[in-house]
C-alpha cells in the first residue's frame, strides 16, 4: 500500500554499523581542497514514507547535518537536490510510471527538512531524473571550483544516490557514499547499495570518517 502516491511506507530500520560497511575497491583518499558535498532529495515529501521519530530518520538527520557542518567548516560546496512539485507529465517523463505524479508545491512536500536548510553559499539544484547530474549544471559547478570528488548523502540509498554516484565515477569525478549518512526502503535495500557501491563505483566510509577527512585536509595533516 502506497503512503505517498508511489512511495512505499518505510518500516524502521537501523543505520549500518562501522563494521558493516564493505571494503571499498576504490582507492581514493578524501581532500577538502577537491571534494563536494551533495545532499541528496532531504524533502519533506520523500521523508513521510518514514517515521521521523524511529530510525533511520533520528540518526540519518543528525549525520547529515554533521557532514554538511564539516563541509562548511573546511570550505567544501555544500550542494543540494530538491525536486519541484506539480511537475508537468511530460517533464516527468518515464518517473511516472513508477512513481506517479509526485510531489506538489506545497511547503508539507516540496521543502527541505528545517534541520538540514541551505545555506547563503550553498547551491541548491533542480532535480530532473535519478541522478543528480542529468539537466543539471552540477559538474560545470564543481569543475570550476577545481573539484572532483562528490560526497553522497541523503535519499534513497539504492536510487538516486546510487546512480549519482555511478554517474560521478563515469565522469571521472571520485565518488564517495556516506553508508551511515544515507536513507531508504529498507535495510535490506541499503545494506545492498552501499555493497554495489563499494564494489563498483565509489569510497563507502560512516560519516565520521569522513567528517575527519574533511577536516584533516582542512588542517593540512
Amino acid at each position: 500500500m502506497s503512503a505517498t502516491a508511489g512511495l512505499p511506507r518505510i518500516a524502521p530500520y537501523a543505520l549500518p554499523a562501522e563494521a558493516e560497511i564493505p571494503a571499498s575497491r576504490a582507492p581514493w583518499t578524501l581532500q577538502a581542497s577537491r571534494a563536494a558535498l551533495l545532499v541528496h532529495d532531504m524533502q519533506r515529501y520523500f521523508l513521510r514514507a518514514y517515521d521521523l521519530d524511529a530510525p533511520p530518520i533520528p540518526g540519518l538527520v543528525a549525520n547529515i547535518a554533521s557532514l554538511i557542518a564539516a563541509a562548511r567548516g573546511a570550505g567544501v560546496p555544500v550542494f543540494y537536490t530538491a525536486q519541484t512539485g506539480d511537475q508537468d507529465r511530460r517533464d516527468r517523463g518515464l518517473q511516472a510510471d513508477l512513481w506517479g505524479p509526485g510531489m506538489s508545491r506545497r511547503p508539507e512536500h516540496q521543502d527541505i527538512l528545517p534541520a538540514l536548510a541551505p545555506a547563503d553559499g550553498d547551491f541548491v539544484l533542480t532535480k530532473h531524473r535519478y541522478s543528480a547530474f542529468q539537466r543539471s549544471n552540477l559538474e560545470h559547478l564543481m569543475r570550476v571550483r577545481g573539484r572532483d570528488q562528490l560526497i553522497v548523502c541523503g535519499v534513497y540509498a539504492h536510487i538516486g544516490c546510487l546512480l549519482t554516484a555511478a554517474e560521478a565515477f563515469q565522469r571521472d569525478i571520485e565518488p564517495f557514499f556516506a553508508a551511515d549518512a544515507l536513507g531508504d526502503f529498507s535495510r535490506e535495500k541499503h545494506l545492498a547499495a552501499i555493497g554495489w557501491a563499494a564494489s563498483t563505483c565509489a569510497v563507502v566510509l560512516p560519516t565520521g570518517r569522513l567528517r575527519d577527512g574533511m577536516a584533516a585536509t582542512e588542517n593540512g595533516a
